[in-house]
Formats: structure tokens, sequence, C-alpha cells
């Protein structure tokens, strides 16, 4: 349900009340309101706004981390402290004695799989946007714990 324009002059009354008792500067609202063309309709900027972006290596001290939630047949790990690129585009575990098991995207740089793998030392493979696979080996020892992080030694 798409918000009225009747409610407009209601948000705008609110956020100068708050404005007025809490003393936070609201400017930028007004740049928002002219965005989309204020109360009225009659905004300054619409459409397409092309924007030129580049990307920089980011620069992390330590290892890449996993974080291992989950319970014995959804492994859920969250891969994180990532440089250079900084996202994870695939990732992979393995177990002490299984092969590379591809992991599925859940969200964000959450990664899950149904393959039980308590009790094995486990490995990552990880590959960033920009193509780069580096394998971090025994990240985990065989008796790791749901909830626990583990380091790699190693970074991208």
């Amino acid at each position: 349900m798409a918000m009225s324009h009747s409610f407009i002059p209601l948000v705008f009354f609110i956020l100068q009340l708050i404005q007025a008792i809490a003393g936070i500067d609201l400017n930028w609202y007004d740049a928002h309101a002219t965005f989309y063309g204020g109360p009225s309709g009659a905004g300054t900027m619409r459409g397409i706004i092309p924007v030129k972006y580049r990307r920089v290596s980011c620069v992390k001290q330590g290892g890449v981390r996993f974080e291992i939630n989950g319970n014995p047949n959804f492994l859920f790990v969250l891969v994180f402290n990532v440089a250079n690129a900084g996202d994870v585009s695939r990732v992979s575990v393995k177990g002490s004695k299984t092969g590379w098991i591809p992991m599925k995207r859940n969200f964000g740089q959450k990664w899950n799989t149904g393959v039980n793998l308590v009790g094995k030392a486990l490995s990552f493979q990880v590959t960033t946007s920009d193509g780069k696979t580096l394998e971090f080996y025994s990240v985990s020892p065989y008796n790791w714990q749901f909830g626990q992080t583990y380091q790699s030694q190693g970074n991208f």
C-alpha cells in the first residue's frame, strides 16, 4: 500500500516536533523530500542519476573468520573479515574425511549446507567477487562447537 500524500504534512510536523524537542538537525530530510518531490510533488530531481564509483581493496587484520551456527543437520556459516574485494561469491566446506561440499548463500555473507559435519575438522574454500579463490585448511578442530568463531591463518 502506497503512502498517501495527505500523510506527508503529518510526517513533516512530527519531524519538526522531534527537532524542536531533541535539538536534532533534520535538514537531511528536506533534501530527501526535495529529491522525491516533497509535499507539493514539485521535486527538482527525478529519474535515473548516473553514479561513478570504483572498488577499493579492503585491508583487514588477521585471517578470514568463520562463525559456525546451526544444528547437526544444518550448518550455517558467517564468513567475515575478508580482505581485498571483501565480498564473497562462493563458499565450499570440507570435513576431515569428505570432499569439498558447495554451500548455498542463505543471505548476505551467511552460507549453509544440509550435510552433517559434526565431529570433523572443517576447512573452507572461499571465492571473492574478483574471482580469487583461497583454501583455508583445518580452520576448526574436530571438536568445534556451534556458536563459535574460528579464524584462518591467511587472508586475501
